[in-house]
């Protein structure tokens, strides 16, 4: 027998769904009113944020490409892609944050985040950052180029390719070496075609019963012999120097002038011209020799 103040079970039903009525079972029963409510209030705001990224976007892929378009041209293309990405996200990741800071977002926090994990990596990434400066200061000061040959790091060859964080060389065998940008930069770099010009030296050394002025004109002519090799001008020709007396022959240096993919072949014929002519003149070279006076005692 149910009590005359207890409410009928048909009506504590619908109550109790009222109470715990959710916006999903709204939705699912049909009744989009609050939505509809929520979007007058927060929809212009929504399109208005919507709206600012995407002028965001454009505003950056432009600037972006403009401000990398001249170093593309004048240093290298890598590094003006890398220069494009950067100014793009830092936009994006401006415009993000100015967007949440409208909405009421503490955009303090993020930035602590960004921070803390820039940290995170910087220390991680300690020793592949070092060879990306180093990367960007030799594509941007340009101690050497693709196709020059190059001593650096204690190898030398060809640089095939110049990369952000390696370099990678030939060597006269034909190896392939990839070396980290940091050793390069870290140490003295010779980059030895970057003139067009070299200078051929060949040192001689000579018997001290060899007429001095008759070695100067055999020496002349070795590399008159190659005239067709020479480079002349100010500073430059055949030069023939007496250069110290040895303890065991006079010590001369021929030297002269020429372009620099010729270098190599001319110095083995400059050699060879030198021997001959001096051979042909009955000029000497000398060995290091040692006396030995052994004492016997009586």
């Amino acid at each position: 027998m149910q009590p005359a103040d207890a409410p009928p079970a048909a009506d504590a039903a619908p109550a109790a769904d009222a109470a715990g009525s959710t916006p999903v079972d709204d939705l699912m029963h049909g009744d989009v009113g609050w939505l509809v409510d929520w979007l007058k209030d927060h929809g212009p705001a929504i399109l208005g944020a919507l709206l600012f990224l995407v002028v965001a976007f454009f505003v950056a892929k432009t600037i972006a490409r403009l401000a990398s378009a001249p170093v593309r041209r004048r240093v290298d293309e890598t590094i003006g892609l890398f220069i494009d990405r950067l100014i793009y996200y830092a936009i994006m990741v401006c415009a993000v944050l100015g967007v949440l800071q409208s909405a009421g977002v503490s955009v303090a926090s993020f930035a602590a985040v960004i921070a803390a994990a820039g940290f995170a990596v910087g220390l991680a990434f300690q020793d592949t950052l070092s060879n990306f400066a180093a990367g960007v200061l030799m594509l941007v000061f340009r101690p050497f180029k693709v196709g020059d040959a190059v001593s650096a790091a204690g190898i030398t060859g060809k640089v095939i390719e110049i990369g952000l964080f390696t370099t990678a060389f030939d060597t006269p065998d034909n190896r392939r070496i990839i070396v980290p940008n940091k050793a390069i930069a870290g140490g003295t770099i010779e980059n030895i075609t970057h003139h067009h010009e070299r200078r051929v030296d060949v040192a001689i050394g000579v018997a001290y019963q060899a007429d001095i002025d008759q070695t100067r004109d055999v020496l002349t002519a070795a590399a008159e012999s190659l005239r067709e090799f020479l480079i002349d001008g100010e500073g430059r020709g055949v030069q023939v120097a007496l250069t110290d007396l040895g303890q065991s022959s006079v010590n001369w240096a021929v030297r002269f002038w020429t372009k620099a993919d010729d270098y190599w072949g001319v110095k083995e014929q400059l050699t060879a011209a030198i021997k001959n002519q001096l051979d042909d003149a009955g000029i000497g070279i000398p060995y290091p020799t040692m006396d030995v006076n052994v004492q016997q005692s009586a």
